[in-house]
């Protein structure tokens, strides 16, 4: 039986983040000791994906940023561009290898945590903590008792919510045979793409260099689709929207991100507690997850050190809940044109404002300055009904 302070289940962005958190020294209590648990190489380990956040000056990870841009742009489905600067903030993008190198090499250092490869079976709670049952990839059982456990697993299905679309994507990183790309700008979504009757869909550009770039087709939509019609999409958008001729595909990112009012459980025993996407990091209205996550890990690195109980913060508030769900519910019947939405939101709400009120920071007067610019009468009556509306399992492919 490996015992410890701290158990951490799952090496995602969200478990690498608190184990990092947990091992620097600092102020306060002594370091608590750590295991995190990692499956063992195979499906049940996240593929390789980009996470971006956008933040002012230089953060922990900065180490790692691989790219970050100090312009926006978006097209509108009619073809209008909107740029904006976004100082003192910086749109950044970090790859999930080079964050995974990053971490692997302070948690080396570190004589507070443990590390183990095994798949983990269940945690249940037992007097003064809780156990995990898991095992190593030759079968053999890896038992681990800890007085606190935070599992970052992605869930195996979601909660029942009144509106559930899915986030789905898939990219190309792209080098061209010539300088075709602004490394100063990020296209963060560009409606010229066709459309589906309920949701929305737009390409998404990263420049990397002036030839090179992470090229994406996304939909908010009910239902994923088959690859050929990703790969599809990409080849119309990179051939009739971006004109970018020849080009090497040299790496591919895809994803599913649930953007649901689903309300997830950040505790699930008295010793158990869910952080990251599995404990509601990912905002609904838009899917971004990695700095909600941070804030989340943050706070409970520091209750850990104070000696308090280490309860995963919301990592949204409820006044951003309800917006959400709203927006949500008003796409999904087919109530508001969501490419208008978008596009009309950033060409005509300050990039800064905007980008704290995706995150969660703005206050009642900047939000209701913001619905100004959302169709009102549509979002009034979707306001009004959201309350009443029953919630139901929702899909999850």
């Amino acid at each position: 039986m490996i015992e410890s302070e701290v158990a951490i289940v799952g090496a995602g962005a969200a478990g690498l983040s608190l184990a990092y958190r947990l091992a620097r020294t600092g102020p306060g209590r002594a370091a608590p000791t750590v295991t995190l648990i990692e499956a063992p190489p195979g499906p049940r380990r996240p593929p390789e994906r980009t996470w971006c956040f956008w933040e002012a000056g230089a953060g922990p990870y900065e180490p790692v940023v691989a790219a970050s841009w100090e312009r926006l742009r978006v097209h509108g489905p009619r073809g209008r561009r909107h740029d904006t600067g976004l100082a003192p903030l910086r749109y950044k993008m970090i790859r999930s290898a080079d964050f995974e190198r990053f971490v692997d090499r302070r948690l080396a250092d570190a004589p507070t945590v443990r590390r183990l490869e095994a798949t983990v079976e269940c945690v249940q709670g037992v007097p003064g903590g809780a156990e995990i049952l898991a095992y190593d990839a030759d079968g053999r059982p890896r038992p681990v008792r800890a007085r606190w456990v935070f599992d970052s697993r992605p869930l195996g299905s979601l909660p029942a919510a009144r509106t559930t679309l899915l986030q789905h994507f898939h990219g190309w990183f792209v080098r061209t045979g010539r300088p075709v790309f602004d490394p100063a700008v990020a296209d963060l979504m560009d409606f010229r793409t066709p459309q589906p009757a309920r949701g929305l869909s737009f390409g998404y550009v990263l420049p990397l260099a002036p030839d090179l770039a992470l090229v994406e087709y996304t939909e908010f939509s009910g239902t994923v689709l088959s690859r050929t019609g990703y790969e599809a999409a990409l080849r119309r958008y990179t051939r009739d929207v971006l004109g970018l001729g020849g080009f090497e595909v040299v790496a591919t990112e895809s994803g599913v991100i649930p953007m649901t009012d689903a309300v997830f459980a950040r505790r699930t025993g008295e010793s158990v507690f869910r952080i990251g996407a599995a404990g509601g990091a990912t905002r609904p209205s838009t899917g971004y997850t990695f700095a909600a996550a941070q804030r989340q890990v943050a706070a409970v690195a520091s209750a850990l050190r104070a000696g308090r109980r280490p309860v995963p913060p919301p990592a949204h508030s409820a006044r951003s809940r309800f917006m959400d769900a709203v927006m949500l519910r008003a796409l999904d019947a087919g109530r508001v044109d969501g490419a208008a939405f978008f596009a009309r939101l950033f060409a005509q709400v300050p990039a800064q404002r905007l980008l704290r009120f995706l995150d969660g920071r703005t206050g009642l007067r900047e939000d209701l300055s913001i619905g100004a610019h959302v169709p009102v009468l549509p979002m009034l009556r979707t306001a009004a009904e959201v309350p009443f509306l029953p919630r139901r399992p929702a899909p999850w492919p």
